[in-house]
């Protein structure tokens, strides 16, 4: 399973996800598909399916376009009316495949929107799984709550994607790690693991490099969002519960200006 990011618009990422047995390939939320495609023809690639995590334009914006570039293309999404292009929905718990060797599971990750799907890779038994998380988990940050509550963040963050395995690494939308981590350093100001993640990605940005993939284990590590359960957190922010936890830091990051 090889995966390569493609940087697209300003700050998003779309993903090419390669069975490297058969050289064929998905395309996750490839809103600028000439690049898209490009990127796969250097590698060698036949893409036959899009994986769209929601239906905001710089995620799903490309999917019509790349069903003209590819015909027979499938576009699967949590919504057959929401999400533009989509010919396959689907619901939490299904389960599609790449190529010979990877295995997809969907996971619905609603709050950011309604109908947000998260995909769980699993490839050959030595290598780690991958989880490609939109904008429901970012480096160290979490969506806007556009469409749900803290209560449905809440389980997408802290339950259903805090539960993969530790080394699952995470390929999420967005390009916002530097930000989220000094935002969770204002959370957290003690915590070395911030301050030692926030210098390694400032180097990355200032070579020109992503920040991308982090792991589950990471992520349980620096970002305060999912981190809630955590007594020392809640106290942090004057909370008695991680639900109320998770509200007030997202309440906190909206209007921080950082």
């Amino acid at each position: 399973m090889k995966i390569i990011p493609v940087p697209c618009l300003e700050d998003n990422y779309a993903y090419i996800i390669i069975d490297e047995a058969t050289k064929e390939g998905a395309a996750v939320d490839p809103v600028e598909p000439e690049k898209v495609l490009s990127v796969s023809k250097e590698n060698g690639v036949e893409l036959t399916s899009v994986l769209t995590t929601h239906h905001h334009w710089d995620h799903a914006g490309g999917n019509e376009k790349i069903k003209e570039l590819v015909p027979g293309i499938k576009v699967y999404g949590g919504s057959l009316d929401n999400v533009k292009g989509c010919t396959n929905k689907v619901e939490s718990g299904d389960r599609l495949s790449i190529g010979k060797d990877i295995n997809i599971l969907a996971l619905h990750t609603p709050c950011h929107t309604k109908g947000h799907i998260s995909y769980y890779l699993t490839g050959k038994a030595d290598e780690d799984p991958a989880v490609f998380t939109g904008d429901t988990l970012f480096v160290a940050g979490c969506g806007k709550f556009f469409e749900g509550t803290a209560e449905q963040m809440y389980q997408s963050l802290c339950v259903t994607l805090a539960s993969l395995p530790q080394p699952t690494r995470v390929y999420c939308g967005h390009e916002y790690t530097v930000k989220n981590l000094q935002f969770a350093w204002t959370i957290e100001p003690e915590n070395a693991k911030i301050a030692h993640k926030l210098a390694w990605a400032q180097q990355q940005r200032q070579a020109g490099l992503p920040t991308i993939p982090s792991t589950i284990e990471e992520e349980l590590e620096t970002n305060p969002f999912i981190r809630v359960d955590l007594p020392e957190v809640q106290e942090k922010v004057g909370c008695k519960s991680p639900v109320e936890a998770l509200r007030e830091i997202r309440q906190r990051k909206d209007n921080w200006r950082g």
